[in-house]
């Protein structure tokens, strides 16, 4: 079963790969080979003086290299310390002092050698060092006073300690203290104040050092600030307390920046290569100043810059010979700028260009160890053989030394050793240990047989064949067997022997040989390629915003090849997901739901088969309503105004659109908040327009496109001066409530718009029209005032006049108003009457004095009723109506009056107290109108040529009735309407008989009563005559007369006839439309009897009417409703006219031709015929 080895791009980055493979060859363990060290403890080794001290020092070689030490130089005898112990095959030193025993006593530096027959290896010089954390120095620290906005620096100067401890500043809880642009810490520890402020006053200014080897936090003596603000002095302090006495001497005023460190105008900064540079800039000033940065005459490198600490500190990693110049850091606030100047010179330790790698060759070979230093200031180059000097190390002739090369050539197996190389200069060492191996030994391939590369399609395969042989093989490689070697132009040969495939296609899929070579032998090794199908996400997951508390679903689709089994896992922000029950995820799909804030992120769906992985990433926004707005802070606080800014929350991915501030008014409506402004949601300051006397809050709201937010919390309270009130009362009112008084009334001003304590009001008032002074009275904080003794409904001038302790408000506005209102006195005089038709009449009257109404006009309310009938006299209550005109109008309509009656009325007027006295009843007469219709119409003792009508007078005859009028008309079996007869009948009859009608005949009656006025209503009916008997059973007799049974007979013959020739025809494949037609009209010819009334359907032609169903009345517009068909045999053709036309009877039941039928299922008048006969019979 060969082995298999997959190749994952994304797993070995093809640049470190090859990497190894131009490294120097591995000699296999066993082969004889000098010693090579595999691991040593870092040169500077500061270690936990509470721990045991363990010194590493691992190394490989064949036969097994045994170890030595030395420390401080000399021969280190490990027997002789009974602390100290060396690790069994290794040369791991052990020393205990935990049980007993002192760091500070193996301090020094420590060299390992690895030594065989072969040569020997040593380690670096490793300096052994224990971490020190020393306590702070006792100190008195004096308290600090100085004046608002002065510049101030509070020194840490931490113990020195191994190695140098982390520095912070925080309060006796523990809390760091906040930093910003004014207030920051250097990077010797010191804590810098650009200016002071009130709120810096605190006593537990605390500067720690955390030693982190040991654990340990020491902490300085607590600091004590105070600022005093120049206000808060008072004359005595002035005067007994000087300016030097303070913490410096400068001003609290504004001022330009001046540097507090480094101190002067230029400095200079030495940096060692591949360190951190870090240049430092802190200014004090009034404003805070804000620091820049620049480089002259050249640029800062963009993606190894950063800005620390406010921009107080540039740092520049990985820093190089490049980095070195000049750096000016410049100051600038309001009121000028300063700048300082950083000289930087980086120097570098020695750093390789090439180190020295182990050589191995065959006797009579040549070769050559290079060692290549670099650094600032150029190292110097020494060899060492086996560790010591190579000028007095044995001599070796078929090696020479020129610089930093050794060369060799013609070696021997005596030649085998190791050399050293140290490369040094002022700021450091390198030490490299490299063997020279002289082996003679055939090929041999170290890479497994039969290993399986299993590669991605379009990518990079790289087969291994890993030899050894001495002299250095040949490798070829071959594929499937085939007779020709690879060839380089397709293929790429490493020097390690790996053949490299660039883009691994489906046919390179195969078997491929590996052939080493040299002088004494050849080796060769199989492996073997599979080519895979790439892994494809091909439904990636999408970007979705949706709103907090909601579902979101992310899909993800992947195809891969059929041999793989992916793994799909899904990140967020490329982390795992939380571990929460809302998180699922199925084959293709991560559902989150009840989304939070914290959801919002990236998302990525990964694919991971053994081979390749792919990922696609989706952006989930969460939005919602705005978080309130916080740190609500009021400045510029003057007697109208206030300035009010805020911090926003966070907007939850949806942009503020603008910000709403409420007040609260805690002194007159606490609890209550008020709109006082909204500005656009890119301002986080306003300016506020206040009122006098208000105990102000603020609060701020934030909306965006979601919603409002929750109200901040509200600012501090901030109570305004009081002032006079800047508005008086409003809805002021003069109206009395009795013929004698005055009463004043107006809308009194709120809480806060009084501005002032003790709110009162002034009211004067007097008569419009006459010469007095105003009376004014001051009344306490309520909305009314009543004025007695005042005459009846006279005009006052009136106003009201707010006023407090502070002051009055502005002259109020005037307004008219009216003492008591009283009833009128006078009735309207000079009432007429125009009647204008039976239901309609016209009233006038004669407007009454003003002084008479004594209050204001409201209108004329008209009094009218019915009378008694003078004929009747009923004692029955008589019913008033009323009809209201408003204003001063004299005259008015009344509508719907009975026609033919006696009515009565009066006018009044009317004013706001009530009405006056009635004016004398007039009286007039409607004239006569036309009737209502009768009120009933029957229809009595039908008999053959009579029928008798009886009726009930009309409801409303509205006049005297002259006479009625009856109009009648006959109806035949077609529904045709007969000569119209006219008929008048006294108007004191209530029933008539009319004779010498047709018999067995439909009319039609209508009715109608009139008096002088004209014709009423009418009312109809239809009634029919009796049947004649004897005609009657004249008919029935026909029916059964023998000619026309047999006649009956003859017309079934001949249909028989006619339906056998219409199916042979239609056996022919003639066309035979009746039965088209018949199946698409349902033809009721052949439907089953109706249920409801028992008949067959019958046929009609569709220009005739249908007949009557029965029981069913004739409409009066002498129309009849067709039936389900229209179809009859004469649209069918066939010649059916021409052949059955004997006694007209088919025709007559199919045929276009109109036949009259009887109405109401009564006979027709006219003479009997065999054909309505047989549709009777039928």
């Amino acid at each position: 079963m060969p082995k298999k080895k997959r190749l994952s791009a994304g797993r070995v980055p093809l640049m470190l790969f090859l990497c190894q493979m131009i490294s120097a060859l591995e000699v296999p363990l066993d082969l004889v080979q000098p010693p090579t060290i595999t691991q040593q403890s870092p040169k500077d080794y500061i270690i936990d003086p509470r721990e045991n001290i363990v010194i590493q020092c691992e190394a490989k070689g064949k036969p097994p290299p045994s170890f030595s030490w030395t420390r401080n130089g000399t021969h280190f005898d490990i027997d002789k310390d009974p602390l100290v112990t060396m690790k069994p095959g290794s040369g791991t030193l052990t020393i205990n002092i935990m049980s007993e025993g002192k760091a500070e006593t193996y301090e020094g530096v420590y060299q390992c050698t690895a030594r065989n027959e072969r040569g020997a290896a040593i380690s670096n010089n490793i300096v052994i060092r224990p971490s020190r954390s020393p306590l702070w120095t006792k100190e008195k620290l004096e308290p600090i006073t100085l004046r608002n906005g002065q510049s101030l620096v509070l020194p840490c100067r931490p113990p020195i300690g191994l190695p140098p401890p982390i520095i912070f500043w925080m309060d006796n809880s523990f809390q760091r203290l906040p930093q910003s642009e004014r207030v920051s810490q250097g990077l010797n520890g010191d804590l810098y104040f650009s200016n002071v402020l009130p709120e810096d006053t605190r006593e537990d200014y605390i500067c720690y050092a955390r030693f982190n080897h040991t654990q340990t936090i020491q902490q300085k003596q607590p600091i004590s600030v105070k600022v005093i603000s120049v206000d808060e002095l008072n004359d005595t302090i002035a005067a007994n307390l000087s300016d030097t006495e303070f913490y410096g001497a400068k001003s609290h005023r504004q001022r330009p920046p001046a540097f507090l460190t480094p101190d002067g105008n230029t400095s200079r900064k030495e940096e060692l290569r591949g360190n951190v540079l870090s240049l430092e800039c802190i200014a004090e000033g009034l404003p805070t100043p804000i620091i820049y940065w620049i480089k002259e005459d050249g640029t800062l490198p963009i993606n190894r810059t950063f800005y620390r600490n406010f921009k107080k500190t540039l740092q520049i990693v990985q820093v190089t010979e490049a980095d070195s110049g000049n750096y000016q850091c410049i100051a600038k606030n309001a009121l000028g700028a300063i700048h300082h100047t950083i000289s930087v010179t980086v120097k570098a330790a020695p750093y390789w260009i090439i180190a020295p790698q182990n050589l191995v060759l065959s006797p009579e070979e040549d070769g050559a160890l290079i060692c290549r230093a670099s650094g600032n200031p150029k190292p110097r180059i020494s060899w060492l053989s086996n560790g010591v000097p190579i000028e007095i190390a044995p001599d070796d002739p078929s090696r020479k030394i020129d610089g930093d090369t050794i060369i060799f050539s013609k070696v021997q197996e005596r030649s085998s050793a190791v050399y050293q190389c140290n490369a040094s200069n002022e700021y450091g060492y390198l030490l490299a240990n490299a063997f020279v191996n002289v082996l003679a030994e055939p090929p041999r391939i170290l890479t497994s047989a039969n290993t399986l590369y299993q590669v991605i399609a379009n990518r990079p395969a790289l087969l291994d064949c890993a030899f050894f042989g001495s002299p250095l093989p040949t490798i070829e490689w071959f594929k499937d067997a085939k007779g020709s070697a690879l060839r380089e132009d397709i293929y790429v040969l490493h020097e390690n022997g790996t053949l490299e495939i660039p883009v691994a296609q489906k046919d390179s899929t195969g078997t491929y040989t590996c052939v080493a070579r040299n002088k004494l032998g050849m080796a060769k090794n199989d492996v073997h390629l599979e080519i895979k199908d790439p892994t494809r996400i091909i439904k990636q997951p999408e970007y979705a915003v949706v709103q907090r508390g909601s579902t979101v679903s992310f899909e993800c689709k992947v195809k891969h090849d059929h041999t793989l089994i992916p793994t799909v896992t899904w990140l967020k922000d490329h982390g795992e997901l939380p571990s929460d029950g809302r998180f699922t995820v199925d084959k293709d799909h991560l559902v989150v739901t009840d989304v939070s804030d914290d959801d919002g992120g990236t998302y990525t769906c990964v694919a991971n088969t053994t081979l390749d992985n792919v990922s696609a990433s989706a952006v989930l926004s969460v939005v919602d309503v705005p978080n309130p707005p916080f740190d609500l802070e009021l400045t510029d606080q003057l007697d109208r105004s206030v300035q009010l800014s805020w911090t926003p929350g966070d907007d939850n991915n949806s942009p503020i659109t603008k910000f709403i501030i409420e007040y609260e008014d805690a002194m007159h409506e606490p609890g209550l908040w008020h709109h006082q402004t909204e500005v656009p949601g890119t301002q986080t300051t306003a300016q506020l327009k206040l009122s006098p006397y208000v105990n102000y809050s603020f609060r701020v709201m934030a909306e965006n496109n979601l919603g409002r937010s929750l109200p901040s919390e509200a600012s501090e309270q901030y109570l305004t001066k009081a002032a006079e009130p800047d508005k008086n009362p409003t809805a002021v009112e003069g109206l009395g409530s009795e013929p004698d008084n005055l009463v004043i009334t107006w809308k009194p001003l709120n809480g806060f718009e009084s501005n002032g304590p003790g709110l009162q009001y002034k009211v004067s008032w007097r008569q419009k029209d006459g010469d007095d002074e105003w009376t004014s009275v001051v009344v306490a904080n309520v909305s009314k005032y009543i004025v007695s003794g005042t005459p009846t409904f006279v005009p006052y001038l009136i106003k009201v006049q707010a006023l407090n302790d502070a002051g009055f408000a502005p002259e109020p506005a005037v307004v008219m108003g009216h003492s008591g209102e009283d009833l009128p006195m006078v009735a309207p005089g000079n009432v007429r009457v125009n009647v204008v038709n039976s239901t309609l009449a016209e009233v006038h009257w004669d407007p009454v004095p003003l002084k008479s109404i004594r209050g204001h006009l409201q209108g004329y309310r008209i009094y009218y009723w019915k009378a008694q009938s003078s004929l009747t006299r009923n004692r029955r209550h008589l019913e008033k109506k009323i009809l209201t005109f408003q204003g001063s109008k004299t005259h008015g309509m009344l509508p719907g009056l009975e026609p033919f009656s006696h009515y009565s009325l009066n006018v009044r007027v009317v004013n706001g107290k009530g009405e006056g006295p009635a004016s004398a009843d007039k009286v007039f007469n409607t004239p006569e109108g036309v009737p209502s219709a009768p009120s009933s119409l029957k229809i009595v003792n039908p008999t053959l040529d009579s029928l008798t009508l009886e009726w009930e007078p009309p409801s409303h005859p509205n006049g005297i009735l002259t006479e009625y009028t009856l109009k009648y008309q006959p109806i035949n079996s077609t529904h045709e309407l007969g000569p119209l007869v006219d008929l008048k009948i006294p108007a004191n009859k209530t029933h008539w008989t009319l004779k010498n009608l047709n018999f067995s005949t439909r009319y039609k009656f209508y009715f109608y009563a009139q008096t002088a006025a004209g014709s009423g209503s009418q009312i109809t009916e239809e009634a029919i005559t009796t049947v004649d008997e004897a005609m009657a059973s004249r008919q029935v007799d026909i029916a059964t007369q023998g000619w026309f049974i047999g006649l009956m007979c003859a017309v079934a013959l001949l249909i028989l006839i006619l339906l056998i020739v219409c199916f042979i025809r239609r056996n022919k494949g003639g066309k035979y439309p009746v039965k088209e037609k018949e199946d698409a009209h349902a033809d009721p010819e052949i439907q089953p009897m109706k249920e409801d009334d028992g008949t067959f359907g019958e046929y009609s032609d569709a220009e005739d009417h249908k007949p009557l169903k029965k029981g069913s009345r004739t409409p009066s517009d002498r129309t009849v409703k067709k039936e389900d068909s229209d179809d009859s045999l004469v649209d069918y053709g066939e010649g059916v006219n021409g052949q059955f036309n004997e006694d007209g009877s088919f025709i007559g039941q199919y045929s276009g031709k109109k036949e009259k039928e009887p109405a109401e299922g009564n006979e027709s008048s006219e003479a009997p015929s065999p054909v309505n006969a047989m549709n009777s019979f039928v």
